[in-house]
């Protein structure tokens, strides 16, 4: 596997990302995460989608941290300090799956509160559904599990052709476009500091191309598997969708119908935010978590 990695010095005086960094080795990749608040607390496992990293995070780890938890926000392979393997055919949705899931059984996480956005709820539902004992409340934002048994939209159609045409693939641009506020130049930058060059790129470019559009496809087999444990999960799990994504709207309804442990939770609708609701309401979202945990505390 040919794999790269992006020089410390793209992550030199990033904005608001004051965070130690940290490696584990996973066969061939290292993957980078973050690992702040105390670790004998509650642990909230934030993952990140396409095409960020966990700089999308920035401001809500310090108020979960701040709360007493432990937080702990892996940077996809392919993604921010994780390494990104040069060829296509080293990225598929079960190696992501694999991966992420390494990280939570090597650093032993349980009693796991997971914030999923984009793939990081293709991900981490998975992982959840697959490592039950280890999870005990979830909350979706933005994010879907498919299984390639419903009319792909439009929009998302566009979105593939284009990761795949385009001759330069803009993280910042992209990021920013999927923001309701303007971006600033500073933070576009921190966005595209993981990618020093169009060669970096071959795992946000394929990504897009990994989500089940139909039934057949390799990974909707065990995506269906993971549905059947998520129909029967009575844990907590909320919701909490923003108003202004064309991308995953109406997803968290079908969540409230098919999870039982939606019921009873405070879903809510964050307003005024796009795609990337981290990156446009982080301490509310943040706010929002710790919530969920005390209010659903044994």
């Amino acid at each position: 596997m040919e794999i790269l990695r992006t020089p410390d010095s793209r992550f030199i005086g990033l904005a608001d990302y004051p965070f130690e960094p940290h490696y584990l080795q996973c066969d061939e990749v290292r993957i980078h995460y973050l690992n702040e608040g105390t670790s004998d607390s509650e642990t909230v496992l934030l993952i990140h989608g396409e095409p960020s990293w966990s700089y999308l995070y920035r401001k809500m780890i310090p108020i979960i941290a701040d709360a007493g938890h432990r937080v702990v926000v892996p940077d996809l392979v392919g993604f921010g300090k994780s390494d990104k393997p040069v060829n296509q055919e080293d990225y598929t949705y079960q190696k992501h799956v694999d991966w992420m899931t390494a990280l939570v059984q090597v650093l032993d996480l349980k009693n796991i509160t997971l914030f999923c956005q984009d793939w990081g709820g293709l991900i981490g539902l998975r992982i959840a559904a697959e490592n039950e004992d280890r999870f005990k409340r979830i909350v979706a934002a933005n994010t879907f599990l498919p299984t390639g048994e419903y009319k792909t939209p439009e929009a998302f159609i566009r979105w593939q052709k284009f990761s795949q045409n385009t001759p330069m693939f803009k993280v910042g641009k992209i990021i920013a476009s999927g923001c309701v506020a303007e971006m600033s130049a500073e933070v576009r930058d921190a966005y595209d500091a993981p990618f020093p060059s169009e060669e970096y790129k071959t795992g946000a470019r394929i990504f897009p191309m990994l989500v089940p559009t139909s039934p057949s496809d390799p990974a909707s087999e065990p995506n269906r598997k993971a549905w059947d444990v998520l129909k029967q999960w009575d844990k907590p799990f909320l919701t909490a969708f923003s108003d202004s994504d064309p991308i995953t709207a109406g997803g968290d309804g079908y969540f409230q119908k098919l999870i039982p442990g939606t019921r009873g939770q405070s879903h809510t609708t964050i307003k005024g935010a796009g795609h990337f609701l981290q990156e446009e309401k982080g301490p509310e979202l943040a706010r929002l978590v710790v919530n969920f945990i005390n209010n659903n505390s044994d």
